[in-house]
């Protein structure tokens, strides 16, 4: 199924070419042709989107897998996808249903969905928010808005797990409605560039951005070997959550070889917990290892008092003490939506 819905953020420049307006690429694109993310097409002067309401992944997830560990943590979380993305990282984990070609035949295996549905199964299946994830939400903007404005009148709440790349536009459009985004800050300019196709100073603004209009913020770090993961490397990236704000808890994970990287190799487990301690020793007040299960990183420490609060194995919350968004030993606020 292809859409025929027009698309947000957009403008007309010669020749039937339009300038889309929804990230940081801002693709020019010609009559007939589509944007990086290969889900925007140029009809005719117009831009339209082909995938609203195209449900590619759906699932009920707990909160823990997005990552999320400060946002109502041990809940449900109803998660959602549609093809298409607008990064090209050569690691995707999702790339099945991330990559869209030319011929766009993975839109023909899309499920027809729209925003009553997707909120009547996020309540019928006891969730408290709707997660915009799996691929990049940034890119299937217009049903994603729809959904979260009608899911907050639901009661519900909406998150994006997101490579962070949408435009200033289309942030601030999406922000009344939007309660939390974990955003990759996956290394320096050169990773980006190199292993993803983009540039990381609009991630970083987008961080400091959503900060800035009340969204809650968890930042995750795959780190790559020899990559992204020299002592240099990983305390720069900290530095940056820390000097936007130390209370931005940073998920540090570990990587396994996938798509074109399938011949690399996985992170070494003592990498993963230097660079969380190089997180806390750049201040930061909460700082998690990812896909190491067991890890004593996977659980959360009051940064005042240093005892343990939330007890995690894997995705699971085993025991979580505290009461009222605060330190049940010595009354410290933890940061976080509770």
């Amino acid at each position: 199924m292809e859409s025929q819905i027009e698309a947000k953020f957009w403008t007309s420049i010669d020749n039937k070419r339009v300038r889309c307006g929804l990230c940081n690429h801002f693709c020019l694109i010609s009559d007939g042709k589509t944007g990086i993310c290969g889900v925007r097409i140029n009809r005719g002067g117009k831009l339209f989107t082909l995938v609203y309401g195209n449900i590619i992944a759906e699932h009920t997830d707990p909160i823990e897998k997005k990552p999320f560990f400060h946002f109502l943590p041990g809940s449900l979380a109803y998660s959602i996808a549609t093809a298409g993305c607008n990064f090209s990282c050569i690691f995707c984990q999702n790339y099945s249903i991330s990559r869209v070609d030319e011929k766009r035949e993975i839109l023909l295996f899309g499920k027809e969905s729209s925003p009553d549905e997707i909120v009547n199964i996020a309540l019928k299946n006891h969730c408290l928010s709707i997660s915009y994830t799996y691929t990049e939400p940034t890119i299937f903007f217009e049903f994603a808005f729809d959904t979260a404005k009608k899911a907050k009148e639901k009661g519900l709440r909406n998150n994006f797990v997101t490579n962070g790349y949408m435009s200033k536009e289309a942030l601030e459009a999406i922000a009344p409605y939007l309660d939390a985004a974990n955003i990759d800050l996956k290394g320096d300019d050169a990773f980006y560039r190199k292993l993803c196709g983009a540039k990381r100073e609009p991630v970083i603004e987008n961080i400091r951005l959503m900060r800035d209009l009340g969204v809650w913020v968890e930042v995750t770090t795959l780190i790559v070997p020899e990559y992204n993961d020299s002592e240099q490397q990983i305390r720069e990236t900290a530095k940056i959550i820390k000097d936007i704000d130390i209370a931005i808890p940073w998920h540090i994970s570990r990587f396994y070889p996938h798509y074109k990287m399938s011949s690399h190799y996985p992170t070494p487990q003592k990498t993963i917990q230097m660079a969380r301690e190089i997180g806390y020793q750049q201040g930061l007040r909460y700082v998690y290892t990812g896909n190491i299960p067991g890890d004593e990183g996977e659980h959360t420490y009051c940064y005042s008092c240093k005892k343990l609060l939330i007890h995690r194995y894997g995705f699971s919350i085993l025991e979580n003490k505290i009461r009222d968004g605060k330190c049940p030993f010595c009354g410290t606020v933890i940061d976080g939506v509770f």
